[in-house]
């Protein structure tokens, strides 16, 4: 479980980081910020 979440917290942050460069700021902090609380490193929303 810890693999997918690492998995699924790198895509999120990628894709908050793309949105940041295509000028879509606040779409891309959400997604930053969601990807660093799913990952098994920051508050796990499925613990």
């Amino acid at each position: 479980m810890a693999t997918v979440l690492w998995i699924l917290a790198a895509i999120l942050v990628i894709s908050g980081v793309l949105a940041i460069i295509r000028k879509q700021l606040v779409w891309g902090i959400v997604l930053i910020v969601v990807g660093l609380l799913v990952g098994p490193g920051g508050v796990s929303i499925f613990t």
